[in-house]
């Protein structure tokens, strides 16, 4: 059809309205919402995996990037991340500081197939697109947090 696409692959996408629920539910949102419940949430192996959390503005940007991009990048794929790593249970503990939560998780097995630390390279997004994530992970945090407590309020 002639139409030039670009491959974007997303890592660890958050922000507002995120759903907690369900089987697939982000860890994220899932902890925030077990936090304001009063509820254990597990953190799976020891908690020192690492993961590379992008804001959702950070990825409508990169969308609105790809849809401006050159004809000449078309066919390509290109990591779309803040390009930083995050702990798992240091992402616990600020989630519970924010929300004045003072709730120990339960750690379980590690997860089958689990990758232990994902951490994009953003470098080709940046050259090619001019992808610049501006929402850090700690702003996009305190963002997402002030949503659900709006949203989850009796949850």
């Amino acid at each position: 059809y002639g139409l030039d696409t670009y491959g974007l692959r997303y890592f660890n996408v958050f922000g507002k309205r995120q759903d907690p629920n369900g089987a697939y539910a982000a860890v994220i949102p899932k902890f925030i919402r077990q936090l304001m419940s009063d509820e254990k949430p597990t953190i799976y192996g020891d908690g020192r995996q690492s993961r590379d959390f992008t804001y959702i503005d950070n990825v409508v940007e990169a969308n609105l990037r790809a849809c401006h991009a050159s004809s000449s990048v078309a066919g390509q794929a290109f990591n779309i991340a803040y390009g930083g790593r995050e702990y798992l249970i240091d992402v616990y503990s600020d989630l519970c500081n924010a929300l004045g939560k003072e709730i120990e998780p339960c750690f379980g097995p590690e997860r089958t197939g689990d990758i232990r630390h994902s951490n994009a390279d953003i470098a080709k997004a940046k050259a090619l697109l001019g992808y610049d994530p501006s929402w850090s992970f700690r702003e996009g945090i305190s963002v997402a947090i002030e949503s659900y407590r709006e949203n989850l309020r009796g949850v």
